[in-house]
């Protein structure tokens, strides 16, 4: 595009080319801070909002704010004066302020900070807007003046996202936050940046590719507008109101009007196609900017609710992000980053040409790794996709900086004589698309294959999950038939769901092969199918189906879900054979025998039958005790606190025992998960990300509400929020609600939420012991969900681990209260908690006082009783200097670990 000021002499006229910090330097800076938390996620708070709003609230809409200004001052022939860069910068500044602020509000979760920081982004877009009217009204007539139209109703929406975003930072109440929530994505995404984008890549689109713009370009533009606009605001009003059909309407609308502008996009790439970083991230964009889109209205049409559509959002708003924001921007800096710098024909294309740099791996692999993520793999395979998406976007950082530096020299080229520079600071210029196709195509290749190859990786590390089977033996297949490739076929389709199998029976003639076509129906919960002869669909996350090739059946078999529990809760397919002999060749293992299940098995390794736990042994150097602190709630203001919090699933081997490890499941990595505390009326609020390879919930116990949504199962990968308000003071339990629920918080998946009563006596210690059961499998295992069945725990524990607080006790001062909160987690033994030596002077149990000092009473009480789920606390004073046990008073459990010590100094 040719960039041509007013001809007239103009006061304090200023070149728009050149380095200006305040203009070039914000963007590269958000785009750092957006790497920087893509590494360190998992350690910072609300890492997923953060990505966003550091690349859309940060990098995306500074760059739009410069660039917009930058294309309505070329198309509208307008001069760059002071006064006008002057303007321009206070814009900027109220833009990047406004961002931190909000930024910083929403994760100090301080409302004031987030409303200060939106005003100020809403003034600077309004203000942009009035600054893009008035040039327009007075300038001269230009057939791609509509352009700058375009950009005056993008800033224009900007203040409504921005508006419905700190309203949202509010906390607002399910459903209104869900449909708030995909008003507020609406408006910004198809508003703010859809519409400048559509605006300006009419005529920046043929203007990288070097060709010519469309004739039929200006007509276009002009009629799509009034379709786009249409488009937002019938979208985000249908979001705002509830009426996913009417927001499916308005986007289908918003297609049509970038329908009307595809022909001039389509004929620039006709005419040359895409060879540049720049275009090929462009047209990258785009792609993805039509597909999520389409993916939206799909999800508005069959989400049926709010709510349910609040979960599409959170799948599709990565990809509308990652894969049409992020490369539209990378690919518009990449072209008009040297135009802006300038200094001279040389340094423009050395810079330019900078940018070109493995332009076709890059794209090829950051497109490719993207798609796999999107796609229905495990987890694995999405984390290796997702490095190397990032790898190949966080490359233009890196390319950046190199692109100043050979602007620099290039510069520096142009004002002396080559002969005066040394070698090495010579640059050599590439003209855009002289590199050779084959090239291009290699790079290309490249890309493609390093996706490739993460894919195999996760597959071969996870087979399993991947839907790939162990292969079955020889012996199998002489045993069933399986080599028999002449046998008739039968297929029948089987549903996973509700921890049945339907049919949950299948006939089969002897002689035939079956294969069976699985389809995991279930909403929430993955399963799977092991049949006794080896063969195995894999692991099916809800919706995900798999072809099980059973072999030539010739006697009954039976087949099992292998997850954990399961099989118990009546996951089993029974294979009958009709006609012929039916000799039991491939008939299933008893009931009992689970050696083909994954984690399951017990026929070898250490066990706790073998030997393997020794109680009196002590545990590893590095061991640290679960902290049974529980620190004082700070003064209260007479207001209710919002309590927020993230809990992740995560599924890895901890010590249970000296020198004896199981593979559990746990809220933020331990077990019991982390205690919740607080007071009557305080609200909480609880973001559950399940990062585990099954389906996980949360259920809390110290809230009162329909448990339909906030307690459903999730699949791995998705999160959902929990907002409970305390009405009711106590102890309460939480844990996974996931069935089998024995086998879930046997595992490791429960915690505790103290809610203190009103006036509760301070103390000068307090403590929480939380006492659940391990049923132990071999060395490193999940739980043994034949264990749970008969009630006879290989370990009862306080806080996760046997005796632990017999290797670091409790420690208190000779006359000190202490207060000691106890629950009982269960999931089947109860507790009788008893300090060896002490006396309780006050006993609360379930939410009610047995016992209270309070009362001059001359009682005094031994022990606190529990059944599973129960709670309260005890208090108490040790007057001597000693060590006095604690310990449940069913003997025998505190023989298998629910033991500890307090130690008690003058």
């Amino acid at each position: 595009m040719n960039i041509q000021l007013g001809s007239g002499p103009v006061p304090n006229k200023v070149s728009n080319r050149g380095f200006w910090p305040l203009r070039d330097l914000p963007t590269a800076i958000w785009l750092i801070l957006v790497l920087v938390v893509a590494l360190a996620h998992r350690q910072l708070p609300a890492p997923r909002w953060l990505l966003i709003h550091l690349l859309m609230l940060g990098a995306l809409s500074h760059a739009i704010l410069v660039w917009s200004q930058y294309f309505a001052t070329a198309l509208l022939k307008l001069a760059v004066t002071d006064a006008s860069r002057r303007a321009q910068s206070f814009r900027l500044s109220l833009m990047n302020g406004g961002a931190v602020l909000v930024v910083i509000g929403v994760l100090s979760e301080f409302w004031p900070v987030t409303l200060i920081g939106a005003t100020s982004i809403a003034t600077a877009a309004l203000w942009h807007a009035i600054w893009l009217y008035r040039r327009l009204k007075g300038a001269l007539p230009s057939p791609y003046s509509p352009s700058v139209r375009y950009y005056i109703a993008a800033a224009s929406f900007l203040p409504i996202g921005a508006g419905l975003g700190t309203w949202l930072s509010t906390t607002l109440a399910s459903p209104l936050h869900e449909r708030m929530m995909l008003a507020h994505a609406l408006i910004n995404l198809l508003g703010w940046v859809g519409l400048t984008v559509a605006g300006t890549l009419i005529t920046l689109w043929p203007t990288m590719l070097r060709t010519k713009i469309a004739p039929n370009a200006a007509l276009r533009l002009r009629r799509a507008l009034p379709i786009l606009i249409a488009g937002v605001l019938i979208a985000a009003g249908g979001a705002a109101v509830g009426l996913l059909p009417v927001a499916a309407l308005g986007v289908l609308v918003y297609l049509a009007g970038l329908g009307v502008m595809a022909a001039p996009f389509i004929y620039a790439a006709k005419a040359k196609p895409p060879r540049s970083f720049a275009t090929l991230s462009v047209l990258g964009a785009v792609s993805w900017w039509i597909g999520t889109l389409v993916w939206t209205v799909y999800g508005l049409l069959v989400s049926g609710d709010s709510v349910v559509m609040g979960g599409v959002l959170d799948t599709v708003a990565p990809y509308l992000v990652a894969g049409f924001a992020a490369q539209v921007l990378l690919g518009a800096l990449s072209y008009l980053i040297p135009l802006a710098l300038g200094g001279g024909p040389r340094a423009v294309r050395a810079t330019a040409t900078y940018f070109d740099r493995g332009a076709s791996w890059r794209v090829s692999m950051a497109n490719t790794a993207l798609l796999v993520c999107a796609l229905p793999v495990s987890s694995l395979v999405r984390v290796l996709a997702s490095v190397l998406y990032l790898i190949a976007m966080a490359s233009f950082i890196v390319v950046l900086f190199g692109a100043l530096k050979a602007h620099r020299v290039a510069k520096k080229e142009g004002l002396a004589t080559a002969a005066t520079l040394p070698a090495k600071d010579r640059t050599p210029v590439v003209p855009e698309g002289a590199r050779p196709k084959g090239q291009r195509l290699g790079q290309a290749a490249a890309g493609f294959m390093a996706v490739v190859l993460a894919v195999s990786v996760g597959v071969a590390l996870d087979p399993a999950a991947a839907g790939l089977r162990e292969p079955v033996s020889a012996a199998a297949q002489q045993d069933t038939g399986m080599s028999d490739e002449n046998a008739p076929v039968q297929t029948v389709e089987v549903s996973a769901s509700d921890m049945r199998f339907t049919p949950s029976q299948i006939e089969v003639e002897a002689g035939t092969r079956l294969v069976i076509k699985l389809t995991n129906t279930d909403a929430s919960q993955v399963h799977d199918l092991v049949l006794a002869n080896g063969a195995d669909s894999g692991r099916l996350a809800p919706g995900e189906s798999a072809e099980v090739d059973a072999g030539v059946i010739s006697a009954d078999m039976e087949g099992w879900c292998s997850i954990v529990g399961h099989r118990q809760m009546g996951m089993v397919l029974h294979i009958v054979v009709t006609g012929g002999n039916n000799d039991n060749a491939t008939a299933q293992p008893d009931s009992e025998d689970h050696s083909s299940m994954p984690g399951m098995d017990h026929s070898s390794g250490t066990t706790p039958e073998a030997g393997g736990l020794d109680l009196s042994a002590k545990p590893a150097d590095d061991f640290t005790a679960y902290n049974p602190v529980l620190e004082p709630l700070p003064k209260s203001n007479g207001q209710p606190t919002v309590h927020k919090a993230k809990f992740t699933v995560s599924e890895l081997e901890a010590d249970v025992a000296p020198g004896y490890t199981q593979m559990l499941w746990t809220f933020n990595g331990t077990a019991p998960g982390p205690t919740l505390h607080g007071r009557v009326g305080d609200t909480f609020e609880i973001t559950l990300y399940n990062d585990g390879t099954m389906g996980h919930s949360i259920d809390f116990h110290a809230g009162s509400l329909a448990p339909d949504e906030p307690m459903k199962t999730i699949a791995p990968g998705e999160e959902l929020t929990y907002t409970f308000t305390a009405t009711k003071s106590g102890i309460w339990m939480y844990h996974c609600s996931t069935e089998p629920m024995s086998a879930h918080i046997a595992n490791g998946m429960f915690g505790a939420v103290i809610i203190e009563p009103e006036d509760l006596p301070q103390v000068d210690k307090s403590f929480v012991m939380v006492q659940s059961e391990y049923y132990l499998s071999a060395q490193g295992e999940t739980v043994n969900v034949d264990k749970i069945a008969t009630q006879n725990p290989d370990l009862v524990v306080f806080n996760g681990y046997a005796n632990q607080y017999g290797f670091d006790p409790l420690q208190v001062k000779t006359g000190e209260k202490i207060r000691i909160w106890v629950l009982d987690a269960g999931p089947n033994r109860p507790s009788s908690f008893h300090v060896v030596g002490g006396q309780f002077d006050s006993v609360y149990f379930e939410g009610n006082y047995l016992l209270n000092a309070e009362d001059q009473s001359s009682g005094g009480s031994q022990a606190l009783a529990l059944a599973p789920a129960q709670g309260g606390f005890v208090e108490l004073s040790l007057p001597e200097a000693g060590n006095y046990p604690f310990v449940t008073h069913y003997m025998s459990d505190a023989e298998k670990g629910a033991h500890g010590m307090i130690h008690v100094s003058d």
